[in-house]
């Protein structure tokens, strides 16, 4: 053996073995855990491979005990190689947005590119004073005047689909280009309302919801921008004929109804010198007597300000914990009426006379909180999050001093909604874990079954029938609510990208969108399980 075939010395082939199979039990682990989300799952397996890369050359350049010829060969054969997939994925890949586990998105770079809402033509639909062209003062009870419905609980009530999709499917009325934003629509009296971005102006429009035309809009120029998609987020609410409506920057807007001419705006933002949230305003005005009910900023209060609903002027303002995408609801806990708000940080119960936070309980994590919280049974509330934090149900109880007390019934993960909301029906909660659908007892807080992965979408509770609209591809699915076991009674294929919006079904009219499209179907009702009057029309 010569000298310059010699080894420098020992190889430690043990190194970049024990390291691999470290990496792959670590990377095996986590996908075996049935309760870490996906999420997490995806950021292990990144950061093992991550590691590997970092710690391969160090062995092979100061523990391989190869010739340095051979060392520096290889080190640079591999870089050559990562920098062609590299320039590879830069010219065949196209990144297009994220997914619900805000994991980054690829197609091939010659797949046609989505026109966006910049390509759409600028909606300028005006009413002139006096001539009315929606009539949003009649209200009837099959109506969705604001975000998940009218009691904002994602129920639906009085209104009994049919079961069978096959024999009687859901019948398309209109579909159409829309706007980016992840905004749902608000109906009264056959008029739908929703945000969208078109180009550098953010709409509020009116729809006619049997033709799908627009019958009024009304322009902000201002643009909200991130990796997640553009646009608004936040839904609008109806009432008393004029529409309130928070866009992604934070201009709080009450327009007329009937023309959409704007009657007062505020920026809620600018004018309590707020930062912004990281992924925009996402919450929908809440409306409790004579105000408004909207949230703060990305700072330690006011996480609530309250504006008189007639003239816009600031009534009060409260809270001490950062603002959430999660919003403001209004219910009646160990019989004192409130608005609940689930925060950065906690969830707290506040006066709405005052916004004197009657009691707070913690719920902190570094991840956004977004599902709305539900009273249930008098004294409970059940609240629920995802990115490894779960649901816990919480009773609240009167206090010595006048105000209330939270306490932890109980809690864990097995449910774990990101972004989607969850609805209860009978004593069981029906929502998305990480995706996949699942029921909870909500007395104990046990799993009652796990199926049907629908991704990050969501779903609406119609009597006894779970509505889930999936992420991607959106689909709209019938699902029965039953506690003993999943059962999807129908399927329809109703949008292609990715969907998060909140399905709304307003008599025999389920309405759906994204950040692309809208999609309006007429539903079968069951004649024989007490349709209403309003639900035949």
């Amino acid at each position: 053996m010569t000298a310059s075939s010699a080894p420098r010395g020992p190889r430690r082939l043990w190194m970049p073995a024990g390291l691999l199979g470290l990496a792959a039990l670590y990377v095996g682990y986590s996908w075996m855990d049935p309760e870490l989300e996906d999420k997490f799952q995806i950021m292990r397996t990144f950061s093992a491979v991550a590691l590997c890369l970092l710690l391969l050359p160090v062995w092979l350049l100061f523990f391989s005990g190869l010739r340095w010829r051979t060392r520096l060969a290889s080190l640079g054969a591999g870089v050559l190689v990562l920098a062609g997939l590299v320039t590879a994925a830069i010219f065949l890949l196209r990144f297009d947005g994220q997914s619900g586990n805000a994991i980054p998105r690829f197609v091939w770079a010659w797949t046609p590119a989505h026109a966006g809402d910049r390509a759409l033509p600028m909606l300028n639909v005006l009413a002139e004073p006096g001539q009315s062209k929606a009539d949003l003062y009649s209200v009837s009870p099959t109506d969705y005047p604001q975000f998940l419905g009218r009691e904002r609980l994602g129920v639906v009530r009085g209104v009994y689909l049919e079961r069978d999709w096959k024999a009687k499917p859901p019948r398309e009325v209109w579909r159409q280009p829309i706007g980016a934003g992840f905004s749902a629509f608000a109906v009264v009296g056959g008029h739908a309302v929703t945000q969208e971005q078109r180009g550098d102006q953010e709409l509020t429009v009116c729809y006619d919801v049997a033709t799908g035309k627009p019958l009024w809009t009304h322009a902000n120029p201002v643009r909200f921008t991130d990796k997640t998609g553009d646009g608004p987020r936040a839904t609008p609410t109806i009432d008393n004929g004029r529409v309130y409506v928070q866009g992604a920057t934070g201009i709080l807007d009450c327009l007329d109804g009937a023309t959409g001419k704007a009657i007062w705006s505020r920026d809620v933002l600018k004018e309590n010198k707020l930062p912004n949230l990281e992924w925009a305003k996402s919450n929908s005005p809440l409306i409790v007597d004579d105000l408004v009910i909207v949230t703060g900023g990305n700072a330690d209060g006011p996480s609530l300000l309250a504006y008189k609903k007639d003239s816009g002027d600031l009534a009060w303002k409260a809270g001490s914990d950062k603002a959430s995408y999660s919003s403001p609801v209004l219910a009646t806990l160990a019989g004192r009426r409130q608005i609940i708000m689930l925060n950065a940080n906690s969830v707290t119960g506040h006066d709405p006379t005052d916004g004197t936070v009657l009691w707070d309980y913690p719920w902190p994590a570094m991840w956004p909180k977004v599902t709305q919280p539900i009273a249930v049974g008098g004294d409970h509330l059940l609240i629920s999050t995802g990115y490894g934090l779960g649901t816990a149900l919480l009773e609240i109880k009167p206090s010595s001093d006048g105000k209330q007390t939270a306490t932890e019934l109980w809690k864990n993960l097995n449910l774990k909604p990101q972004f989607a909301n969850n609805v209860v029906r009978d004593g069981y909660v029906y929502g998305l874990d990480d995706g996949t659908l699942c029921c909870l007892d909500l007395e104990t807080g046990k799993r009652k079954w796990k199926a049907g992965r629908y991704r990050h979408g969501q779903v609406l509770l119609v009597e006894d029938l779970l509505v889930v609209l999936a992420e991607e591809p959106g689909d709209v699915v019938l699902v029965e609510a039953n506690p003993e076991k999943h059962i999807e009674l129908g399927r329809i294929r109703a949008l292609e990208a990715k969907t998060w919006s909140s399905p709304v079904l307003a008599g025999r009219y389920l309405l759906v969108r994204n950040d692309r499209e809208a999609v309006c179907y007429e539903v079968a009702l069951r004649a024989d399980a007490g349709s209403t009057k309003e639900t035949e029309k």
